[in-house]
């Protein structure tokens, strides 16, 4: 029998986002949240803290970025000319969450991609809804990002780099493979520093909803990669 999964209307979460605390991350609760514009982030940036209940999160603002207002600086354009670095897509998943979730991140004393998180996410990318964007200095990777697709939605999650620039090409290449293949914006959730440069923004949370309510839920990855 499947499952009926029910989170509380965005609308009651808390200044924060917080909608909801519980539940598991299951394949079937990930499509429900992200349907309703609902993701999963942790509270605890402890990897051994596995058995801290989920938490789901649906912030307003929320960061997104429309390719029309993609914005591409003269030096990274430079850079793009002379890199060595080689990008494919769906070719290392597991290598690139576990390289996110060793990334130190600026103020967390830990990680939010715990355990839980990396399989999780790695029975998402296995049947289908999620990806990889890898970058490789000949047989090395060097950066990366992994995200969610369903149907034309495309999130972005977490991005991770070792040498100078690489998640600025891994990201900067997923955004005009997707643009290429018909999806005109992402959902980046925060806009970081990167996501900023390339033109990322906040919207009103009731704009994102508008926009989820457009999305084609029933397109498969296989359509884009």
């Amino acid at each position: 029998m499947k499952r009926k999964i029910v989170f509380p209307p965005v609308e009651t979460a808390s200044e924060d986002g917080l909608v909801a605390v519980g539940g598991d991350l299951e394949i079937d609760t990930l499509l429900e949240a992200y349907h309703k514009g609902i993701f999963p982030w942790p509270l605890s940036t402890y990897p051994l803290n596995v058995n801290l209940p989920n938490t789901w999160f649906s912030p307003d603002p929320r960061g997104i970025l429309n390719f029309k207002d993609l914005h591409v600086s003269k030096s990274f354009i430079k850079f793009l000319r002379k890199t060595p670095y080689q990008v494919t897509f769906n070719q290392a998943f597991e290598e690139v969450i576990h390289h996110c979730a060793k990334m130190p991140r600026k103020d967390q004393p830990g990680t939010w991609i715990t355990p839980n998180m990396i399989k999780a996410y790695t029975n998402f990318f296995h049947a289908g809804y999620a990806y990889s964007v890898e970058v490789w200095d000949k047989e090395k990777l060097v950066g990366g990002l992994y995200g969610v697709i369903i149907g034309d939605f495309v999130s972005g999650e977490s991005m991770f780099t070792i040498k100078d620039n690489a998640s600025k090409q891994g990201f900067y290449a997923l955004l005009v493979h997707l643009k290429d293949n018909g999806i005109n914006w992402v959902d980046t959730q925060m806009v970081t520093p990167v996501v900023q440069q390339f033109g990322g923004k906040y919207v009103p949370r009731t704009a994102f909803l508008k926009k989820l309510d457009k999305v084609n839920w029933s397109k498969r990855r296989s359509d884009f990669f």
